[in-house]
């Protein structure tokens, strides 16, 4: 056993976790939400109780809100940050201790920009940024449609298909590969690595859990650093070389830049196509009118971001006395911003729990976040899921989920991770909508 790794865990997720199970015992709605199979099913529900007058709420946990307004004004505040240190309620020499320990490079420790504020956070978001850029992006969409392509041909082949594992997960993971210039044949082994790290953004996760997090993190260590190295003695035309090659950041920022591209360039893609699936099929009259008219498919996207957002809960840090909506936040204390609660509050959006692919003001949902850490990723998932999904629902008009689809054990991420599904081949492949390749 790795002692600073437990110490690591039982300080950021083993005492959260006990006095979350202890909350849920009680029948806490806000535990509920974090830590149990309610929050993970159906959270909407949980969110309309807590949110309840408005405001911010105070929580054993510090404070949460669930209003679209006060969500925005806290990401965009600079009296909020994201660096989340160790409880201080424990005691300094402990905190000080446990904060020295250091874990393999993953999205949520520093020097990941997630977990950076500004200016340090200015300073590796902005080379990083340039892989996102509109032009970069567009750049991407003849290889979005060529593996979506590939994909499709793959799954008729069978009849049938596992649509998480054979679709929304191999979308993602193609791009984020051609961009980061990592082989094809590598491709299963990032699928597993993610699916194991995945966990350590959500709240209280098992020593098990947490275990198997940073053995893999440290296999993505071992292979970023090589791949690094290579691509120093022979960049090649994609993104990261260009990163790379351009001497702005260490090897160590390097490696974190890496897991962000990953980490915003996959698990925000494979939840909005892994969650649009089910419910474009629950909403048959919705489906139609994308098929009839797919000049909505760009709003559609919106509208499915707004409705189940693929990052469900975020959080900051009150760095200073800071009054929000009439409430004193006390500095050093955690804000949870319920972004799921900011899609569907009804000051923000009329009769929120409507699915709508024509809603007006779709766009304006804050599934990507907003202010300095806004989803890098956004103008990516954007296109992946214009292009994959119209493909997916033409080449397969007839397509029906084979049982119920099954959700992923987090209440941060919000998707599934297994999607039985019964396929029927149209007789002639349509492409997809002209309309639908513009980001």
């Amino acid at each position: 056993m790795n002692v600073g790794h437990a110490v690591r865990w039982a300080a950021e997720h083993g005492l959260p976790r006990l006095g979350l199970m202890a909350l849920h015992r009680k029948g806490d709605t806000f535990a509920q939400l974090l830590s149990g199979d309610e929050g993970r099913n159906d959270p909407y529900t949980l969110i309309d109780q807590l949110r309840g007058e408005g405001g911010v709420q105070t929580v054993k946990t510090g404070y949460a809100v669930f209003e679209h307004g006060l969500c925005k004004e806290i990401l965009r505040d600079r009296r909020f940050g994201v660096r989340t240190p160790i409880d201080p309620m424990l005691p300094g020499p402990i905190r000080r201790y446990v904060e020295s320990i250091e874990l393999p490079p993953n999205p949520i420790e520093a020097p990941s920009m997630f977990m950076m504020d500004p200016p340090e956070h200015s300073r590796l978001r902005k080379p990083v940024a340039s892989a996102f850029t509109p032009r970069a992006v567009a750049r991407l969409g003849d290889r979005v449609r060529e593996v979506t392509t590939e994909l499709l041909d793959s799954m008729a082949a069978t009849g049938s298909a596992e649509l998480i594992s054979e679709f929304a997960a191999q979308v993602p993971v193609a791009v984020i590969g051609e961009m980061l210039g990592f082989p094809d044949s590598d491709r299963e082994m990032f699928l597993a690595w993610g699916e194991v790290v995945t966990p350590l953004l959500d709240v209280g996760i098992s020593w098990e859990t947490h275990q198997r997090a940073m053995a893999a993190t440290a296999a993505m260590k071992t292979y970023l650093a090589d791949h690094i190295e290579k691509v120093r003695r022979d960049p090649g035309d994609d993104i990261f070389s260009t990163l790379v090659t351009s001497g702005e950041l260490n090897t160590t920022e390097l490696m974190a830049s890496a897991n962000v591209l990953m980490g915003a360039g996959f698990e925000t893609t494979m939840n909005l196509l892994g969650n649009a699936i089910p419910l474009l099929l629950a909403h048959p009259d919705q489906l139609e009118l994308l098929r009839a008219e797919p000049q909505h498919w760009p709003n559609a996207i919106e509208e499915i971001l707004r409705f189940e957002p693929p990052v469900q809960l975020t959080a900051r840090r009150v760095l200073e006395p800071v009054e929000l909506g009439g409430a004193p936040l006390q500095p050093g204390k955690s804000v949870i911003m319920s972004l799921a609660g900011a899609n569907r509050d009804p000051a923000k959006f009329e009769d929120p729990h409507r699915f709508d692919v024509t809603r007006a003001n779709a766009k304006e949902h804050l599934a990507f976040g907003s202010g300095v850490h806004a989803c890098i990723g956004a103008s990516l998932a954007r296109l992946e899921g214009i292009n994959a999904l119209p493909a997916l629902f033409e080449r397969f008009p007839d397509l029906r989920l084979d049982g119920e689809p099954h959700r992923r054990g987090l209440s941060t991420l919000h998707g599934f991770d297994r999607m039985p599904a019964m396929l029927s081949q149209a007789a002639e492949v349509v492409p997809a909508a002209t309309a639908a390749s513009e980001d």
